[in-house]
């Protein structure tokens, strides 16, 4: 058939790469620190520790926990050494921030960790869009990951890639 068509991006020695595929995959539960404050505001130790005691945490059982404090509280750091002391067994991960926070800071883990060597002296794009979003920090370090093995990098899809390195002959 003289008339067929042929797919030549499926074809070529592309590879793609969709960022969210390195996204954390487990859920991150929020442990808010205002909770255990007099008021949501002041750090009574007596009642802070009373309320830690009795407070259940296996609801953070095998979880990604983000500790922070919503409100404009001055917390000491030894209350988060305490907080994570009770979680250290039961939760997962533990870290300190906002949802997002900790979900962009294990995003970036998960690229650091990559293996580039199967992207060595391979023509690569990275893909433009997706279903989560992607904030700069990610897009900049797949860079810094695959910029010292890869022949070329490309960032978009294949059909309109944007060039962005080239290793020179």
């Amino acid at each position: 058939m003289a008339d067929e068509i042929v797919n030549r991006v499926a074809n070529s020695s592309l590879i793609t790469v969709d960022l969210t595929d390195y996204a954390p995959n487990s859920a991150i539960a929020i442990l808010d620190v205002k909770d255990f404050l007099f008021q949501g505001f002041i750090l009574k130790e007596k009642e802070f520790r009373a309320s830690l005691k009795e407070f259940d945490f296996t609801n953070y059982s095998k979880k990604i926990v983000a500790i922070n404090c919503s409100s404009d509280a001055i917390v000491p750091m030894w209350a988060f050494m305490l907080i994570s002391s009770y979680l250290n067994n039961i939760a997962l991960e533990i870290h300190f921030g906002s949802k997002e926070n900790v979900f962009q800071k294990m995003f970036l883990n998960n690229i650091e960790s990559l293996d580039a060597s199967e992207f060595k002296d391979k023509k690569v794009i990275v893909k433009g869009c997706g279903n989560i979003p992607l904030s700069e920090s990610l897009y900049i370090a797949i860079s810094k990951k695959l910029l010292p093995v890869v022949n070329s990098l490309m960032f978009g899809e294949a059909c309109s890639a944007v060039p962005v390195f080239k290793k020179k002959k």
